[in-house]
């Protein structure tokens, strides 16, 4: 039986590890720096294992450091989120363009994200929880809300030629092949992902990389330092897996796996 499946049948002691049968994962997130709040170790863990990670960005994140103006803010947090995704072994990053703040859910969001998809042609997908509450019962925030559910809502488009027909004349075609996506830092979370040791260490350095965005943070944030609380945020969601660190995620399956639970 599935992972999947034992969701829905007996409560296991712990959460199900997500499945790693898979070769290419595509991130979509709203902000440089989200992916590396936690995400970045999985990602590092799976970057080891050979898979073939890229990254997706709505925004450059021009309006995140309220001490730079975003045309000076937008090409430093691009060159930080490049170097924090070469820490975990990731080289495709691409920024969609949209303006950091307010990005509304849309046709015009959901078809930028299905270009991306049906480009990088990916097995499974993470993001951002796009629900209003997220962990540890924290407000989420409007484009992180935005973003998440444009990203479930395009894994889907992706596999549908009469959905945004246009992107088949930029020799573009349907990609049906995205089996689930993972919502990070989600209130309630189904699955997770082992990252003690190297994978965790590695995604310390990714957040590291974004030095002037953390600096920025200043003293409201707690003079905020990436390796204190990425370590106690794994090792808080580690005992949902049994383990010493964890990245957890609620994951939603688009491609049936083995027959119907009824059958």
């Amino acid at each position: 039986m599935s992972a999947f499946n034992d969701i829905g049948g007996t409560t296991p002691p712990h959460l199900p590890h997500l499945p790693e049968d898979w070769t290419r994962c595509l991130a979509v997130v709203a902000h440089p720096d989200d992916i590396e709040y936690g995400t970045a170790s999985a990602v590092a863990r799976w970057t080891a294992q050979g898979k073939q990670v890229g990254y997706l960005l709505a925004t450059r994140g021009e309006a995140g450091i309220d001490g730079i103006h975003p045309d000076r803010a937008a090409p430093l947090r691009e060159a930080e989120e490049r170097a924090g995704a070469r820490e975990v072994g990731v080289s495709d990053v691409e920024f969609l363009g949209h303006r950091d703040g307010v990005v509304a859910y849309g046709t015009e969001l959901r078809r930028d994200i299905v270009r991306a998809i049906r480009r990088f042609r990916p097995d499974v997908m993470v993001s951002g929880a796009y629900t209003i509450r997220m962990i540890g019962g924290l407000v989420n925030q409007a484009d992180h809300r935005a973003v998440g559910l444009a990203a479930l809502d395009a894994a889907r488009d992706a596999g549908n030629r009469w959905i945004f027909p246009e992107l088949a004349d930029e020799g573009l075609e349907p990609w049906p092949g995205v089996r689930f996506v993972a919502f990070a830092g989600p209130e309630r979370p189904t699955h997770g992902v082992d990252v003690t040791g190297e994978p965790l260490e590695r995604g310390i350095a990714s957040l590291t990389a974004h030095a002037e965005y953390t600096k920025g943070l200043g003293a409201e944030a707690g003079n905020f330092e990436p390796r204190p609380f990425l370590t106690w945020i794994a090792r808080s969601s580690g005992p949902a897996l049994g383990v010493e660190a964890a990245v957890l995620f609620d994951v939603h399956q688009l491609a049936p796996e083995g027959p119907p639970p009824w059958v």
